[in-house]
């Protein structure tokens, strides 16, 4: 109904019917979660899985110091070890998750938690002679890394 003007709009209320409404032609708002790249979500299944490792090893330490655990060689403190285990596993978990729900807040957090793990990885190979479990966590840290620096990814960081 365009009252009699070839088909225009009559007035601001009415819907030209030959013209599809303009709210049909928009995109509709994508869910963050839809448009994560796959190196992303890898990375942030990663590091989530990492920060599990840790939270559990905080919770192994606090079992270990209540049950009265005394190191011979050394003074070390179950509890505060439990602590910073918790703290960095912790942040670790959360930028994880918080990569495979697509916040880019999270990327920042695992790209410095791998190179830190990657220094790990060298101790636990080359200092205590571990090189099969250096050498895994090297290749997951690497993993995580080339992930978080791939075309896709930097393109949906700078999205």
């Amino acid at each position: 109904g365009g009252g009699g003007r070839g088909g225009a709009a009559s007035y601001a209320g009415e819907v030209n019917a030959s013209q599809p409404d303009d709210a049909a032609r928009a995109p509709r708002p994508l869910d963050p979660r839809d448009a994560i790249p796959a190196p992303v979500r890898l990375a942030g299944w990663i590091a989530s899985a990492q920060g599990l490792v840790g939270v559990g090893v905080a919770v192994a330490l606090v079992v270990r110091a209540a049950a009265g655990h005394k190191e011979e060689t050394v003074v070390i403190s179950g509890y505060g070890t439990a602590l910073w285990f918790l703290i960095l596993a912790g942040a670790l978990l959360a930028a994880g998750i918080g990569l495979l729900r697509g916040r880019r807040w999270g990327r920042g957090l695992v790209v410095i938690a791998e190179i830190l793990l990657l220094f790990v990885a060298w101790y636990v190979a080359v200092g205590s002679h571990r090189y099969l479990a250096g050498i895994a966590l090297a290749v997951v840290c690497a993993t995580a890394l080339v992930s978080l620096f791939s075309r896709d990814a930097i393109a949906w960081y700078a999205g």
